[in-house]
């Protein structure tokens, strides 16, 4: 019974933080008390002994089940077409949280609703509530580098110094349909047209067990490899960047990570470890 006020206590001490994470994260109040309910049903079911520092113990697991929640909404195909618009707090019986949502403001919650899941965590975690990265790399399936890699990228969006995210998809998806086409027809020289001389192609140890090697290097080695492939890859949204999903008997298979410099590919990396795939946010792309 004390252990259990105990915890009670130490939670309703974080509360109020756990309510600005996760409604920075989800912009929804319904969703917000789903969220917070959940983590005190982790809490309790953990018991505070096993924590060494509750408050960030806590605040990551309400960042991940806000995550669950985003990649959730995301992939609701029977939602209405369009944004998930955030909810202003209104309610006259929580005062705090009409504070809250004023402080935050509906047009930034308005930009955070256009950024991938993982962007959005690694941009409020990080630059709202000054979580390391080192923290939020394991809950978004991530080195630490490449966290930071995605609170740049929704930091310049939310400053509004981002390219316009519609022309830049849509210039970076020409350029991996180009090299699919190129790939599927078994054309060499289209691919080279769209490789840069310096291209790398690296593979996880799931994709190197399917026949990838570890590491290709140069524009010629890389067409060489892909010539006459691609036969199941389809350009997709991988967290938020054009990349390939490659679909087989049904399944997601191998999720493609695509770095282009100018007009051209510069890098690939091959996921197709599952447990790694579960981490992405990946949105096959219908062919127009």
């Amino acid at each position: 019974m004390h252990e259990k006020k105990f915890l009670a206590e130490q939670f309703e001490a974080n509360r109020q933080r756990l309510r600005a994470v996760a409604y920075r994260m989800l912009g929804s109040t319904a969703e917000v008390d789903d969220a917070v309910q959940e983590t005190w049903l982790r809490l309790s079911r953990t018991g505070a002994a096993t924590v060494d520092n509750l408050g960030g113990w806590l605040t990551t697991v309400i960042a991940r089940i806000c995550l669950d929640m985003l990649r959730s909404r995301k992939s609701r195909r029977e939602e209405p077409i369009g944004p998930h618009v955030p909810e202003p707090i209104a309610d006259n019986a929580h005062e705090r949280e009409t504070e809250m949502a004023d402080s935050v403001g509906a047009a930034l919650l308005v930009v955070l609703e256009t950024l991938a899941p993982a962007e959005r965590l690694a941009f409020v975690l990080h630059d709202m509530f000054a979580v390391p990265f080192e923290e939020i790399a394991p809950i978004v399936g991530r080195t630490p580098s490449a966290a930071r890699q995605l609170a740049s990228r929704a930091r310049r969006r939310v400053q509004g110094t981002a390219p316009a995210p519609d022309a830049d998809l849509s210039e970076k998806r020409e350029i991996v349909e180009a090299f699919l086409a190129a790939s599927r027809n078994g054309d060499f020289e289209g691919l080279l047209a769209v490789l840069a001389p310096d291209v790398v192609v690296r593979a996880d140890e799931a994709a190197q067990r399917l026949g990838s090697l570890p590491e290709i290097r140069g524009a010629a080695a890389v067409a060489e490899t892909f010539k006459g492939r691609a036969q199941a890859a389809k350009p997709a949204l991988v967290d938020g960047e054009i990349g390939v999903a490659v679909i087989l008997g049904g399944r997601l298979r191998v999720v493609l990570r695509v770095t282009t410099e100018g007009d051209r590919i510069a890098a690939i990396d091959a996921i197709a470890n599952a447990s790694d795939i579960e981490m992405i946010d990946v949105e096959v792309l219908d062919r127009n």
